[in-house]
């Protein structure tokens, strides 16, 4: 199996660079002829997540979009796929950053009961409670 890297996954969702959207095009239907699955790592999914918006704008609902169609094509296999349907349910029904609840699935799914987190807007996760800071 083959990994993909964030960038080839930007260019098939954006197709900001023409000519590298159509080698991850022509690579995506070598692919599907041969049978081959291709790999996204859980970290390359949180990247994609910031990449789609923070650099292109993506709405909330466009990136859980993408996401979820690149889920019903045969040729990715997801890391820990159970975490990224967690993030799809969860980020349809929060408001909370993506990523935040991307982190907050990972952890569950690995025997976390809780995490702590000194950002306000992750806290409103039932996952998260707050650290504390006192002064010195």
């Amino acid at each position: 199996m083959i990994a993909l890297d964030t960038n080839v996954i930007i260019r098939f969702l954006v197709r900001d660079d023409e000519v590298q959207a159509q080698a991850v095009y022509a690579r995506f239907r070598q692919a599907e002829t041969a049978r081959e699955t291709l790999f996204i790592p859980l970290l390359v999914l949180l990247e994609t997540i910031w990449v789609l918006g923070s650099a292109y704008r993506k709405t909330r609902s466009e990136i859980l979009s993408s996401i979820e169609d690149m889920k019903r094509m045969p040729i990715f296999v997801f890391e820990r796929d159970e975490v990224v349907q967690g993030l799809l349910l969860e980020g349809r029904r929060s408001r909370a950053d993506l990523a935040d609840i991307l982190i907050a699935c990972s952890a569950q799914n690995s025997g976390c009961e809780e995490g702590i987190t000194f950002d306000k807007k992750a806290s409103k996760l039932a996952f998260f409670r707050p650290l504390r800071s006192r002064p010195t």
